[in-house]
């Protein structure tokens, strides 16, 4: 009798499930629930306005996901309860959240509904940039070697500078909050009734270290004296490796599910870090790209480097064993989404409903038309700021070389390139830093769903591209690690490698570089480079200046 596991991958918008067999890596069946209250960027349910760069979430949103996907897993698949022996999650981070010792949410209590900072703040919530600013100056002041590991800086998007956050402007609810918690650690909570804390989310955002632990208390005093015990005082509760059994799901969570209660539950992970052995990557040098609204990269390592802008670099953050390299862009699919609901002609919108075809691919198919550097436009890919190598979320985007002859597919294309470009930044900062990349792999549903990209990509970074071969990438890495939480005594796995060769899968197509389209995409990287560093590295701060105009006119209209 085969036997089988759910993954859950949390993402920004919704919820997707996979019930995978666990002897043949067959994805039997798939879910998706879209969260009813998506992102709050502007206002809470009750229309309390939110500040600029706010990006919150409603923990019942992530509840309603099991409610949703589970029962209807076993609908689709007719897959029996006893024969599924583990449940894995992965969540976005640092999406992080206040709670009560018992579990529950400090936004669930009436008192707190209308206090922001109450709410899980998404991995995407930039407004404690103050907070990440001060905390590197302290962290330098001080001589703390671990901001190392962090390619020199802790980012907004990151842990501390969210409870900082809370703490200066809402100091009720981090007094009233017992514990700061993941989402990812939370939502396993949920199903096990039982506190812990994974080590992936605590190593690349909550500036833990598996031997050194969290910096001293002495740091956060300086930071601020009411953080002096903010560990001991708020996060308290047990660690947990990766493939670690948390614990079995509760008679209530089997009962709204459909599960058997005392079913394994894997310890939380990362979304991007969870994806890498879905695509049977078990060595070093092989970078992950997890490509959606945003791109995380993913690396392997052999020893502990410091490398500029990275994300952060993890003893066994991926696998035991290897050290687990982090990096990324905070704006990819996000930016043509931007492109296609605000800039799109109508024109194009009725012909490509003329056509029976999603914008994307009406545009994407215009852009292909395009040669390489035939638009005379480059794009810096910085809508959402900059996740690495600068780690400065303050910067935006910009397009320079339009003219009135500029076609809406000739931007697309500066788009899909400046993404690509920003992908290339990372390769050779890494490259530079001894932590060598010598093959690129690419998830996610773009790196799938759009040929011309992946092949822009492979003519800009100059190496063959391998796509995953599933869709459903990070809740394949989920269910791939609960196999291994369940064991091999009850069908599944004793650790992950075994697992991932059995349970990862590749597609057949390779995107191999273009020679010719390669030679035209250097001089074009140059040409990204000079802006990059220009606007980036602060020889011209035209971006923050502008950006902190735009907020203090907001500020006055909310007064």
């Amino acid at each position: 009798m085969n036997k089988y596991t759910i993954g859950i991958d949390f993402g920004t918008l919704s919820g997707r499930a996979v019930l995978v067999d666990v002897i043949t890596g067959e994805e039997v069946a798939d879910s998706v629930y879209n969260y009813p209250h998506a992102v709050m960027d502007e206002s809470l349910p009750d229309g309390t306005p939110l500040g600029v760069d706010w990006a919150l979430q409603d923990p019942q949103d992530y509840l309603e996901v099991y409610y949703h996907t589970i029962p209807e897993l076993l609908k689709i698949s007719g897959v029996a309860p006893e024969d599924i022996i583990g449940i894995g999650i992965d969540f976005t981070a640092c999406t992080f959240m206040p709670i009560k010792r018992d579990g529950t949410p400090l936004c669930f209590l009436e008192e707190f509904r209308a206090n922001p900072h109450a709410y899980v703040k998404l991995w995407r919530h930039h407004a404690a940039q103050d907070k990440a600013n001060q905390l590197n100056q302290i962290a330098y002041e001080r001589g703390e070697k671990w901001i190392s590991r962090y390619g020199g800086k802790i980012s907004s998007e990151w842990e501390v500078p969210k409870v900082w956050q809370i703490l200066d402007e809402a100091p009720e609810i981090y007094q009233a909050t017992d514990c700061f918690i993941e989402g990812a650690d939370w939502a396993v909570w949920a199903l096990t009734g039982k506190l812990s804390r994974n080590t992936c989310t605590a190593g690349y955002k909550g500036i833990w270290h598996n031997q050194e632990g969290y910096p001293s208390k002495e740091f956060f005093k300086a930071l601020d004296p009411r953080l002096e015990n903010y560990v001991e005082e708020k996060l308290n509760y047990p660690m947990v490796q990766l493939g670690t059994k948390v614990g079995g799901l509760t008679a209530e969570m089997a009962a709204k599910t459909g599960l058997l209660e005392g079913t394994a539950v894997a310890a939380g992970n990362v979304d991007a870090h969870v994806t890498v052995p879905a695509l049977k990557i078990t060595g070093s040098g092989k970078m992950l790209a997890i490509i959606g609204t945003s791109t995380c990269h993913i690396l392997l390592g052999d020893s502990e480097e410091s490398v500029p802008g990275m994300c952060g670099v993890v003893e066994g953050g991926v696998y035991p064993g290897f050290y687990g390299y982090e990096a990324g862009q905070s704006c990819v699919g996000d930016h043509f989404a931007w492109f296609t609901e605000n800039c799109c002609p109508a024109e194009y919108k009725d012909q490509a409903e003329k056509e029976g075809k999603d914008i994307h691919v009406f545009l994407t198919e215009k852009a292909e038309k395009l040669a390489a550097g035939e638009s005379g436009l480059v794009a810096l890919d910085w809508w959402n700021g900059n996740r690495s190598v600068l780690v400065d979320v303050d910067l935006t985007g910009m397009i320079l070389g339009m003219t009135l002859a500029t076609r809406p597919e000739e931007i697309y294309r500066a788009l899909i390139e400046a993404t690509a470009f920003g992908t290339r930044k990372i390769i050779d900062a890494f490259n530079e830093n001894g932590v060598p990349v010598t093959e690129f792999y690419a998830s996610g549903g773009i790196s799938k769903k759009n040929p011309l990209m992946m092949q822009i990509y492979a003519d800009v970074i100059g190496l063959p591209i391998h796509i995953a071969g599933s869709a459903q990438g990070p809740a394949l890495g989920s269910a791939i690690f609960a196999a291994v939480a369940a064991g091999k005594a009850a069908g599944g796995y004793d650790d992950v490698f075994a697992a991932a060769n059995v349970m990862g899968k590749l597609d057949d197509r390779i995107y191999i570089p273009d020679p010719e389209n390669q030679a035209i995409y250097e001089k074009l990287y140059a040409e990204y480079s000079i802006l990059h560093d220009y606007f980036g590295r602060g020889q011209n701060d035209a971006m923050k200046r502008l950006k902190q105009i735009k907020k203090d006119v907001k500020e006055r209209q909310q007064q």
